[in-house]
């Protein structure tokens, strides 16, 4: 029984999102390998363009994110004007669920989505409704079957987190045309960077094309800055208008601009953290199959890895064994993936001692 207000349907049916682990028990220092952020780092452009804030800190910010969004434009070749800016890309799906979807509505995504497009569909009062996945894909023809007249929004995370696996832009584009046009196509685009797939694309020109798809993105994963909370989006005219009037007017902080700015424009840095993660994908996809344990494909900056099915020796334990030897992984559960860990890729002394510590557990178990 709920004594004093009650909140909005659906509330109350959030389990509150939980980030990567941080620490392993005691607080001992240990590599975090679970929550996709870059081992290079912040741009040192960024750093210092965030640094130089430090006295302005008594100053609101410029609501816009006007010279950010120039920033991003220039970059990407895009009007300043069909870019929205938000606190992290999270803040940019959780105003658009707002502002499109409503109680008995539903919010339609894959299985293994990221876990906050339902959330965002809970805390809006919108119904979520998953589509089953193809050996850990998205599937256009279950997301187009699961449509309905009370559908209101798609999300397609791609490449996607967890799985690491990605739509080929045919599929996109088929999967836009079978949508009604009044549902909205959200193209979450936060790993793009390192994609180099011939036959993957961004989002980036159906959402300045189509007046029912948005494209979001993030500082987050390859500019590293997590820390900071800035994502941004791009979409019709119409709809930049309806995030504009719902979002809060200072949204993202001063230095965030002016970091995310700077870090847009540092070219060298991204092309070096794209390299690095390059090299040690493979790397660790090679080293890590050959040790008897399932390595899922990944264009991301993170390996998806399937345990066997043994208590002792599956992914809880394999988790545990890793914290125990100071290092971090993801355990996936919560994305309805209890027999898998994710990893993300980090640095060659990290990656080098998650190989020897699986090997020590995968030795164990054929020990027993």
């Amino acid at each position: 029984m709920i004594s004093g207000p009650r909140p909005r349907p659906g509330i109350l049916e959030i389990t509150p999102y939980v980030g990567g682990k941080a620490e392993v028990a005691g607080g001992a220092k240990a590599a975090k390998l679970s929550a996709n952020e870059t081992p290079l780092g912040a741009s040192p452009k960024a750093i210092a363009a965030y640094q130089d804030m430090a006295h302005e800190l008594h100053r609101y910010p410029e609501g816009g994110s006007t010279e950010l969004r120039r920033a991003i434009g220039r970059r990407m070749n895009v009007d300043p004007d069909r870019i929205v800016v938000g606190a992290g890309s999270d803040e940019l799906i959780a105003l658009l669920v707002r502002a499109y979807a409503g109680p008995g509505e539903e919010v339609l995504y894959s299985r293994h989505g990221f876990l906050m497009y339902k959330l965002a569909a809970l805390a809006a009062g919108a119904v979520p409704v998953s589509a089953p996945e193809t050996q850990l894909r998205a599937d256009v023809d279950a997301i187009l079957e699961r449509v309905t007249s009370r559908t209101r929004m798609v999300f397609l995370a791609n490449p996607n987190n967890p799985t690491g696996s990605y739509l080929p832009s045919d599929e996109v584009l088929r999967l836009h045309r079978g949508l009604p046009h009044d549902v909205v196509l959200v193209l979450d685009s936060a790993y793009a960077e390192y994609v180099d797939a011939a036959d993957y694309d961004s989002g980036l020109a159906l959402s300045l094309s189509a007046p029912n798809v948005v494209m979001t993105r993030t500082f987050s994963k390859i500019h590293g800055l997590a820390a900071l909370r800035v994502g941004w989006m791009t979409a019709s005219a119409g709809i930049v208008d309806v995030i504009n009037r719902v979002r809060g007017p200072f949204n993202v902080a001063a230095p965030a601009q002016a970091a995310a700015a700077a870090a847009i424009d540092d070219v060298e840095h991204q092309a070096a953290a794209k390299a690095h993660n390059d090299h040690w994908l493979a790397w660790l996809t090679e080293q890590i199959g050959a040790l008897g344990i399932t390595v899922y494909p990944s264009v991301g900056n993170f390996l998806l890895l399937g345990l066997p099915d043994i208590p002792g020796h599956d992914a809880p334990a394999a988790a545990e064994y890793l914290e125990k030897n100071g290092v971090i992984p993801r355990a996936m559960a919560s994305y309805q993936l209890p027999l898998c860990l994710r990893l993300t890729i980090g640095t060659e002394r990290e990656n080098r001692r998650v190989v020897d510590l699986l090997r020590s557990f995968m030795d164990g178990m054929a020990r027993k």
